[in-house]
């Protein structure tokens, strides 16, 4: 045998033990049966880590979803109509009645000014005022009269409801001591909601419906909290129990506000009142030195003008002295 056929043969024995060497090593050192562990503990770790991604992920679509459908419900009930504003303001009058109270305002206020004046032009005014302005103003000043009432007394039924849920209670067990324990206008809110789901509305759904007959911020906070609770879950008394924390806080800052700046207030209404105070009385001591205001030409130019400024004057002021809060 010479030098070369030994040569090939040493060549062919490295190569086929190399060969053998790498598959057969991995096997015996385990290295295949660490890389195989490996897989195994990684691979719940990455399929955890895309569920909890995807969970996220779809509690924040649940939640934007949420608040676009507030959104919407929100614009629809810009749109009041008679019956939503009486509810509002927290009579039982129907349609009829209220046309026959303004026509019964339109009436006595056209006859009065009428009577007074022996103008039928201000007979005719009186008439238009009464009929459009008096009610209108009235349900105003009710409705507001009434949100005042539920904003105050809201925070204490929110923490009736926690107080309940944290002893253990079903939350429409809490609704229903609030719609039996608490001071209207809550008490009769909350009855509502009661009512509501006995005929089958969801609870997201018959809070959301407060703030149509409730138009204020803490009827409007109470239902984006239970809605986005019902969609997303948590620990709904601790929720609830911050909510009542941000009224009270947001009550306090208003009546801190109205109180630094009841000075300009008092201020605004003083220059306000003023002139006219002032014209009136000259017009009981001096009636021949003020007529002339109403009676030449000049003076009814001189008291449109001052009429105008001053309208001007104390809406510059009202807006100066509003906080919204």
């Amino acid at each position: 045998m010479n030098t070369s056929t030994l040569a090939l043969a040493l060549l062919v024995m490295l190569a086929v033990g190399g060969v053998a060497y790498a598959l057969i090593y991995p096997i015996l050192s385990g290295e295949k049966r660490a890389e195989k562990r490996r897989k195994e503990f990684a691979g719940p770790t990455a399929i955890r880590s895309v569920d909890r991604e995807a969970a996220a992920r779809a509690k924040r679509g649940q939640v934007a979803q949420s608040l676009k459908e507030l959104e919407n419900r929100e614009k629809a009930r810009h749109k009041l109509t008679l019956e939503t504003r009486i509810a509002q303001a927290g009579l039982t009058w129907t349609r009829r009645t209220y046309y026959t109270v303004s026509a019964t305002a339109s009436v006595v206020t056209g006859l009065v000014l009428f009577l007074a004046s022996g103008n039928a032009a201000m007979g005719a005014a009186g008439l238009l005022v009464g009929a459009l302005g008096l009610p209108a103003w009235f349900l105003k000043r009710c409705k507001a009269k009434r949100l005042k009432t539920f904003g105050i007394a809201f925070p204490d039924a929110l923490d009736v409801i926690v107080r309940g849920i944290k002893a253990g209670l079903p939350v429409n067990d809490c609704l229903r001591i609030v719609a039996s324990e608490a001071n209207e206008p809550v008490k009769g809110e909350f009855r509502q909601i009661v009512e509501a789901q006995a005929l089958g509305l969801p609870l997201a759904d018959a809070c959301g419906k407060l703030y149509e007959r409730m138009p204020c911020a803490e009827a409007n906070f109470f239902g984006i909290v239970i809605a986005i609770q019902q969609k997303t879950g948590g620990n709904l008394s601790e929720t609830i129990a911050n909510l009542s924390r941000v009224l009270r806080e947001r009550r306090k800052m208003r009546d801190k506000v109205q109180a630094v700046s009841m000075e300009a207030r008092a201020s605004a209404a003083i220059i306000g009142t003023l002139p006219p105070a002032v014209a009136f009385l000259l017009y009981l001591t001096s009636p021949k030195y003020i007529e002339l205001l109403w009676i030449t030409q000049a003076g009814k130019l001189a008291l449109v003008c001052s009429a105008i400024w001053m309208t001007i004057g104390v809406l510059i002021m009202r807006r100066m002295i509003n906080f919204d809060i």
